[in-house]
């Protein structure tokens, strides 16, 4: 029989927050009174796309541990000459960085994570940095107990570091806490460590249809988003 689950850890981008519209809506608030068109969509999925690959040069050590705002905008200067903004002011590059700063949570996710507060310590074990994170909250709602995740242990998931951070940040052992998240690697990586697993299904994550419908391993919980699984956990 699993542990009593005590502490809650959720991924963030992906399964509380719709990163992808959210994004392109902020880069055309941003960018079509400056007279720039393109397809919006596209770009926020190109600049994601280059998120692993900021990521993994923290993680492979061939640089410091860097904030995700800074790999963010590495990122976003990587991706925007093929969008014809190049030529964009220092002034409009840093608002538009702050894009990620004001994504949008899924209808679910304000309410699931109050029916789930009164009964569990709940935590961001996120890629994001602190400021993101609490930008995040104020803006969504999200009722958190503590803030976690890369920023804390220096490191960036799936390093098991991330994890083990998290747990050893509320004295507790990772049996006894749960990882969230709509992404079965993460979930993997968080089970390896001995924390329990929950998936949250986002099947529109990364477009229609183009994020996950179910884990593709075995988790102690499946749900198809945080009020079910709150239904779930609270029996």
């Amino acid at each position: 029989m699993p542990r009593q689950i005590k502490a809650l850890f959720f991924d963030v981008f992906g399964t509380l927050v719709d990163w992808r519209t959210s994004v392109a809506r902020e880069t055309e608030i941003l960018l079509k009174p400056l007279g720039h068109e393109l397809d919006w969509l596209a770009f926020a999925d190109a600049w994601r796309g280059e998120y692993q690959t900021g990521m993994e040069e923290v993680r492979s050590g061939r640089i410091p541990f860097s904030k995700l705002d800074v790999i963010h905008r590495c990122n976003l200067d990587r991706i925007r000459p093929r969008f014809g903004l190049d030529r964009l002011d220092e002034t409009t590059l840093v608002k538009l960085n702050l894009a990620w700063h004001r994504l949008d949570a899924w209808p679910d996710v304000a309410g699931g994570l109050t029916a789930m507060k009164e009964r569990f310590w709940l935590a961001p074990v996120s890629n994001g940095n602190v400021s993101l994170m609490v930008n995040l909250a104020r803006r969504n709602g999200f009722p958190w107990d503590a803030i976690l995740g890369a920023e804390i242990a220096g490191d960036y998931k799936p390093k098991p570091r991330v994890y083990l951070a998290s747990c050893d940040a509320f004295n507790l052992l990772p049996a006894d806490c749960m990882m969230v998240a709509a992404h079965s690697n993460d979930l993997k990586a968080a089970a390896e460590c001995g924390l329990q697993t929950a998936h949250v299904a986002r099947p529109n994550e990364k477009g229609p249809g183009k994020g996950e419908t179910a884990p593709s391993m075995r988790v102690d919980y499946a749900a198809s988003d945080l009020q079910d699984l709150a239904r779930q956990l609270n029996g």
